[in-house]
């Protein structure tokens, strides 16, 4: 006997008691519906959720700790792999909160180059995030659709950096090299032919009445209750709450650019589904608008401290040779102090909090990771549902478990 409130599979009803058999169920932490190597405890009454105890940790790497034994231009291939699904963001806010300690400007142009990368991470992250949500629906063709299109924007990261996954890209003070004609034309041919493939997409789906059925009602917060949590990014938006990083406290010259932040309004399935939709046209949008406007200039600020020097000096130039040295050694100093920077991730705000002592490594690095934070509403948003909308709700909260565990 157990007393509860059933929301899920678009209805919302009276608190009534139910009879029936309360079982424990072990959902992960190797289970496909999770997409994550995370366990949840349930508690359940037949199908519904009584209960739901997370339990989190199975690919804990102390990242944090790690990056107190590292120089700092070694601590980017950590960053790549807390969200793994848009691992340029990461790195590249790793960059701006070192060069926010040092005091070191970047050329407009660097702006620009990592305005462009991160909204193609932020379109990738999305692409699979709701495509997913289609697969834990039934619907799996989207899912074949929209990787293809995800394939092209790796091998957009391929020719910036040469990785596709964890992708290492960027440099403290902007790139390694300038954007080459290959990308430029790859990048164009994607924004080309993205729209037709991304709205048969939004077909499929979007007004799909048996998808609309399952995901409206399933998992809902309000805006009050997701600020409580400390919410961000499209989860919280969803919710109704107007608040985009690159927005408020624009960084990388976020402000140049035109683009609406779309808002839901009863943070359920459906309306992260949407709000994720639009910020992928919006990310479109904006892409097109960087290019238009492309600045002449540098593609990296002039850090020898943290730039290597091009190959060939390194033969006639002693200081070229000791800048090298330092870098690939990490005997860099860094002034002392405390930062703190935050970049809008694909899955929320993602935060770097560094303090240094002046040393080559820092004294203490935290990752602000959103999935660590808006995790701990699962039990809650899960509670008095069905089992598969659990599922559904899992996944349009778009948990990373590389960025939850970290």
């Amino acid at each position: 006997m157990s007393n509860f409130s059933i929301k899920g599979s678009g209805h919302v009803l009276s608190t009534e008691t139910i009879d029936g058999e309360i079982a424990t169920l072990n959902l992960g932490p190797t289970h496909p519906a999770t997409h994550g190597i995370f366990q949840n405890v349930l508690t359940v009454d037949g199908e519904r959720i009584l209960k739901a105890e997370p339990t989190i940790g199975y690919i804990h790497r102390a990242f944090e700790k790690l990056a107190e034994h590292r120089p700092y231009n070694q601590i980017t291939p950590i960053t790549d792999r807390l969200n793994y699904c848009s691992s340029p963001i990461n790195n590249i806010g790793w960059h701006m909160t070192v060069e926010k300690l040092v005091g070191i400007e970047v050329p407009k142009r660097v702006d620009y180059m990592r305005v462009i990368v991160m909204e193609l991470a932020r379109i990738s992250d999305h692409l699979v995030c709701n495509s997913v949500i289609g697969v834990d629906t039934g619907a799996f063709t989207g899912f074949i659709y929209m990787f293809q299109e995800r394939e092209k924007i790796y091998e957009l990261y391929e020719e910036i950096c040469g990785a596709r996954l964890t992708t290492n890209i960027g440099r403290i003070g902007g790139f390694e090299r300038d954007f080459n004609p290959i990308f430029l034309a790859k990048l164009k041919k994607f924004l080309d032919g993205f729209s037709a493939s991304f709205k048969e997409f939004d077909t499929l789906l979007t007004r799909n009445r048996i998808f609309m059925d399952r995901v409206i009602g399933a998992g809902p917060i309000s805006a009050e209750r997701a600020i409580e949590y400390s919410f961000s990014g499209p989860n919280l938006r969803a919710a109704g709450v107007d608040y985009d990083v690159r927005a408020m406290n624009p960084y990388s010259s976020y402000q140049d650019f035109d683009f609406i932040v779309p808002i839901g309004k009863d943070g359920d399935t459906y309306d992260r589904f949407i709000v994720r939709q639009e910020e992928i046209r919006q990310s479109i949008h904006i892409i097109r608008q960087a290019l238009e406007k492309m600045p002449k200039g540098d593609f990296h600020a002039h850090v020898p401290d943290f730039y290597l020097p091009p190959k060939e000096d390194l033969s006639n130039s002693m200081e070229s040779l000791i800048y090298h040295f330092k870098i690939v050694m990490g005997e860099t100093q860094i002034p002392k102090g405390e930062v703190y920077h935050a970049v809008e991730g694909a899955n929320g705000e993602l935060g770097y909090y560094l303090v240094s002592d002046g040393g080559r490594t820092p004294y203490r690095l935290h990752f602000r990771r959103p999935c660590f934070i808006y995790y701990q509403a699962f039990p809650e948003m899960a509670k008095g549902s069905v089992l598969s909308d659990a599922i559904l709700t899992m996944s349009s909260m778009n948990v990373i478990a590389g960025e939850l565990d970290a």
